[in-house]
């Protein structure tokens, strides 16, 4: 019988009622991801809140792969490999990210156009923790994919992402705020980081108003 075991890259930085919702989502996702497959998952959270999740049975490595697909590894690439680390902190030469250690996106290789990687990351409204793919190196580089889908951003109608708050709770809150119908729909970024996709006509500054008292949570605009 096979066995794995890997660290998804995306994060569970709540605590209390918060977090015992958010990992019974990523609970529910993952038998989504891997139901069909005969592997059995068990889920926990390591020291540095990244969700580990252990798999056995005869389909456990290619659940596994199925799973780095879908949400990344927290773990350090080869160079020249494309690994997901979750934005961590930023300052006037590089983002950070974690992958389980830190790694350090210059400022030259982010490829996100002018301002420093503080500018940028709220131009594209980089909230704390979201997933980022990255190429590994002595000098890491944001993945091409990745420049790409942020670029995709700016060109959209517009977007206003959250952090701290499972899809579900996104949803809820747009929705007990009266904004169902400003919207296109919530994509996920990581487990607890979400975008919220806007109408033509919706202002994403005027949404963020809105909903901002609704959500204990960090939130920026993306504006086209």
């Amino acid at each position: 019988m096979g066995e794995t075991q890997l660290a998804l890259a995306t994060r569970c930085y709540v605590g209390g009622d918060a977090r015992e919702r958010a990992m019974q989502s990523l609970d529910a996702m993952l038998e989504d991801d891997i139901g069909e497959l005969d592997a059995a998952h068990e889920l926990q959270v390591d020291d540095d809140d990244f969700p580990v999740v252990d798999l056995s049975g005869p389909d456990a490595q290619v659940a596994g792969n199925l799973l780095r697909e879908r949400w990344g590894e927290a773990s350090l690439p080869a160079a020249g490999e494309v690994g997901t680390g979750t934005l961590t902190a930023w300052d006037e030469e590089a983002l950070v990210l974690d992958v389980g250690t830190e790694v350090r996106v210059p400022r030259r290789k982010l490829g996100l156009g002018p301002g420093d990687p503080g500018e940028i990351r709220t131009r594209y409204g980089l909230v704390q923790h979201t997933p980022l793919q990255f190429v590994g190196g002595d000098t890491p580089r944001l993945a091409d994919a990745e420049r790409d889908r942020l670029y995709g951003w700016t060109r959209g109608e517009g977007r206003l992402n959250v952090n701290s708050a499972t899809r579900a709770e996104v949803r809820a809150t747009v929705n007990r705020a009266g904004h169902a119908r400003d919207i296109v729909t919530v994509e996920r970024l990581g487990l607890l980081e979400q975008s919220i996709v806007c109408k033509p006509d919706t202002d994403p500054p005027g949404l963020l108003a809105s909903i901002g008292e609704y959500l204990p949570s960090e939130l920026l605009c993306v504006v086209s």
